[in-house]
């Protein structure tokens, strides 16, 4: 009977280089130390237990969401059986990770990927591709993921689709010297699902001229679903280089998810800056990888990141003016302003 070892992980000495890397793709990450192992059988029942010890002892939103996940596990034990085939058994453990409503939770098999997508699936989509590009038009430019123009009336508009595009310091220059005669900004990010961390901090360094502090966060330090570290102070550096002084606008919509909900965190704390659309999609837990003993790959947030004052931001963060884009907008062929 095949078996591995399951461990848990505590990274107290490397979580700012975690910070770093991708929060939405399958990043492995590289664990430092385990404070306990133990043996589950591959059957059925031994991956059953495996995912639920996981998310029992390494996920860390179970009493911030609410979570009964002692009750989950008696709900769900009743669909395992020795005879499941595969298929059935990943679809039980699929619906049980469900439970936790997080967008950074997933199951992969060698055939199948399961992800809760509801976080933004039941919200407004609030977001036109044809309209983005209407108001492009054939004079823009693009740097580094960045889509860039001047609208008609002076404003300067920057579309970043996604924060996995890594960001040059040198575009980021030649960006806002073409932008600079502009009166004002538009940084829309809706439906940026997010990427890398250090992406959403050398963005928001072009905006700021202060370092002031945009967060914290915390990892677990044990097994307990409440063994957290002390919260870690996360700030913003401003950059050396070129930066906007004047008014900027973020549009979001709930699609706006991890790395990009990170940016619109750091970029609501600066007073010339107005976010506008729809809340946040969230995404806040950094997340980790592990492993079931038949090799399938679960992914969970393990470490929950807080805003300025402490306060979460895995349910998403509000905008300062509520906009949505409504029928007659398409029609006019008008994003909403």
């Amino acid at each position: 009977m095949q078996k591995v070892a399951l461990h848990t992980s505590v990274v107290p000495g490397r979580i700012l280089q975690l910070l770093s890397l991708c929060l939405w793709g399958w990043v492995i990450f590289l664990f430092t130390s385990c404070i306990r192992g133990e043996e589950f059988e591959n059957t059925p029942q031994g991956n059953f237990e495996a995912l639920w010890r996981i998310i029992d002892e390494q996920y860390c939103y179970l009493d911030y969401k609410g979570v009964d996940w002692d009750a989950v596990r008696s709900d769900y034990q009743s669909y395992i059986h020795p005879d499941m085939d595969n298929f059935r058994l990943f679809e039980v453990l699929s619906e049980m990770l469900m439970e936790l409503k997080d967008g950074h939770v997933a199951l992969r098999s060698d055939y199948d990927v399961a992800i809760y997508w509801n976080w933004y699936a039941d919200y407004p989509e609030n977001f036109d591709s044809s309209l983005l590009y209407d108001y492009l038009g054939d004079n823009y430019r693009v740097a580094s993921g960045l889509i860039y123009t001047i609208l008609e009336d002076n404003i300067g508009y920057i579309y970043y689709e996604s924060f996995s595009t890594e960001l040059n310091d040198n575009d980021l220059d030649q960006m806002l010297l073409y932008l600079a005669i502009c009166d004002g900004l538009i940084v829309d990010i809706r439906n940026n699902g997010g990427g890398m961390l250090t992406n959403s901090a050398r963005l928001t360094s072009r905006f700021t001229n202060e370092k002031y502090l945009t967060g914290h966060i915390t990892h677990k330090t044990g097994t307990g679903r409440n063994d957290f570290s002390k919260p870690l102070a996360v700030y913003q550096e401003p950059s050396s280089s070129i930066r906007w002084q004047k008014q900027v606008a973020v549009l979001t919509n709930r699609h706006v998810f991890s790395a990009a909900n990170d940016f619109v965190n750091r970029m609501h704390y600066l007073p010339h800056v107005t976010i506008i659309g729809d809340i946040t999609g969230g995404g806040a837990g950094l997340p980790f990888l592990s492993e079931l003993p038949n090799g399938w790959v679960v992914r969970f947030s393990a470490s929950p990141h807080y805003d300025a004052e402490m306060n979460h931001l895995e349910s998403g963060i509000k905008p300062d003016i509520r906009a949505n884009l409504l029928e007659e907008d398409r029609s006019k062929e008008k994003i909403p302003s």
